[in-house]
């Protein structure tokens, strides 16, 4: 028979297991993560991720930055900028603001119990999958379940395919060594992880031409 204090000693067990989860997200050295956006060698722009630990939570501070031009004109513009928050291993809320060459987009995710409410520029409030996540790229946990569109909130089920081991460039003209995976379906992407890096990079094609995330090392 287990008695009160029993349970009392077992619920105090379980609320503080989420500190010991939040230490194993890929939080990078330095709470910083950033990279070169680079289309045939030239820069198009940055995106940067910050991280606040704070006791069992983390917020992530995500802003993208991306300017194309032809011979000194504007021809594309995007600004995006987002807040992830965390409470242990699990997201509790998203939010984030997008500007697409002039559309605007609008996400916010809220955790109720079990389920992500989520309410998007493309629809109505909705209960987005148990194990979706939103796609952010920095924790490799969001290869294992359907995503959430950064950008407009919908649902995101990209085919994912390791391809092992790759050599990949940095920022400052170097190279480091990540796992590549090969997305296909709702996302066309190549996504690249490290074991202590964390996520090292992506590329993927855009008008017949390869844009790179270079990882800031």
């Amino acid at each position: 028979m287990i008695d009160r204090r029993s349970m009392l000693v077992g619920a105090a067990a379980l609320a503080a297991m989420p500190a010991s989860l939040h230490a194993a997200l890929p939080v990078p050295a330095g709470n910083r993560l950033g990279f070169d956006i680079r289309r045939k060698g030239t820069s198009l722009g940055t995106h940067v991720l910050t991280f606040e630990p704070s006791g069992d939570g983390l917020t992530v501070n995500i802003a993208v930055q991306l300017v194309f031009k032809v011979l000194g004109v504007t021809l594309y513009r995007y600004r995006h900028r987002a807040v992830e928050r965390w409470l242990g291993d699990r997201v509790v809320a998203f939010d984030s603001q997008t500007d697409d060459n002039g559309t605007a987009h609008e996400v916010s995710v809220r955790r109720e119990g079990n389920a992500l409410l989520v309410k998007g520029s493309k629809g109505m409030r909705f209960a987005a999958p148990a194990d979706a996540m939103p796609a952010t790229h920095w924790n490799r946990r969001e290869l294992d379940g359907p995503w959430i569109n950064a950008q407009d909130g919908s649902i995101l089920r990209p085919r994912v395919a390791p391809q092992g081991m790759a050599t990949i460039p940095t920022a400052n003209g170097g190279s480091l060594q990540a796992r590549h995976f090969a997305l296909t379906g709702d996302v066309r992407l190549d996504m690249f992880y490290g074991d202590q890096l964390g996520w090292a990079g992506l590329s993927f094609e855009k008008g017949g031409s390869l844009i790179r995330y270079e990882r800031q090392v």
